[in-house]
């Protein structure tokens, strides 16, 4: 099996990012979808800044700068702004089966590229993981009332997701030359002042944003997750491979479906069971090791 530390790491990334499934959705009608991605990161930059700069200084490679920059852009601009386009003409259930797809996206990536070996272990074990996400959200389809157009919305999601896995094989060479927190930062920052752009043409600066209290919690709650959550991604890319990392993912849609229970008394089906279970399962068969390539932990 593979080491514990990095394993424990994408676990709970995929926890923290259900946690700010429910915190979005508490938030989400109080303003729109770019000021709110603005928001999040921002704050998950500021509570960074302290940590970076409490640390060692790095002084980065000029060369490394722009795709540092670009995959900070592409993890958390492209990707979020696609995912919204998505919603638009999905169903929140049927974006959640589609987004679990990263791990699949990941793996024949980094296949290609040669810094991943597609096994049966792993390609078996993240199958599973996707049809449990589609059991535990199934009620939450809407297949009825899907429009001619939730194709374009499918599509959106199935790219936000492809977004999600090439950035993450993308990150190990500089992962491997600088400290995780360093690496945060700067991408982090780069998201920020990328996603100012969709928010100033929302209205985002015009006026202060406007929240009632559970809406400034849940803000705060989406920042805190952002912040914790990315860095301990990124420490878990650099000790073990995309694919078992993004794999975890499938964690995030039980996670808001577990609190929406707990916290919004919304039911829990027998599907959700199932889909549970095979999510368990998944992530099991996909950490077997029996190919002799295995990641060097440091």
């Amino acid at each position: 099996m593979v080491a514990t530390l990095p394993l424990l790491a994408s676990m709970a990334t995929g926890v923290l990012v259900g946690i700010g499934i429910v915190a979005t959705r508490v938030a989400i009608d109080q303003t729109d979808p770019s000021s709110l991605a603005l928001l999040r990161y921002a704050i998950a930059l500021v509570l960074l800044v302290p940590a970076v700069l409490a640390s060692a200084k790095v002084r980065f490679r000029g060369r490394d700068l722009a795709p540092i920059a670009l995959l900070g852009i592409g993890q958390f601009g492209i990707l979020i702004i696609l995912l919204n386009y998505g919603l638009q003409f999905v169903s929140s259930g049927l974006a959640a089966l589609i987004f679990a797809t990263m791990p699949l996206w990941a793996l024949t990536f980094g296949a290609m590229l040669g810094t991943e070996a597609m096994t049966g272990f792993k390609t078996g074990g993240v199958l599973l993981t996707i049809a449990g996400v589609g059991f535990a959200v199934y009620d939450h389809f809407g297949l009825a009332d899907l429009h001619e157009t939730a194709w374009l919305g499918g599509l959106a999601v199935l790219a936000s997701a492809a977004v999600g896995a090439v950035c993450s094989v993308l990150y190990r060479p500089y992962l491997r030359r600088y400290p995780t927190l360093q690496v945060s930062g700067l991408a982090m920052l780069a998201s920020v002042i990328f996603l100012a752009i969709p928010a100033g043409w929302a209205g985002f600066f015009a006026t202060w944003p406007v929240f009632t209290f559970a809406g400034w919690a849940a803000v705060l709650i989406i920042g805190l997750v952002s912040a914790v959550g990315y860095y301990i991604w990124l420490w878990a890319l650099n000790h073990t491979t995309p694919t078992r990392v993004t794999v975890f993912m499938s964690l995030s849609p039980l996670t808001a479906t577990l609190l929406g229970w707990a916290l919004l008394g919304e039911p829990l089906t027998v599907e959700f069971l199932i889909g549970t279970g095979l999510v368990a399962l998944g992530l099991w068969v996909a950490h077997r090791t029996t190919d002799a390539r295995r990641v060097k932990v440091t």
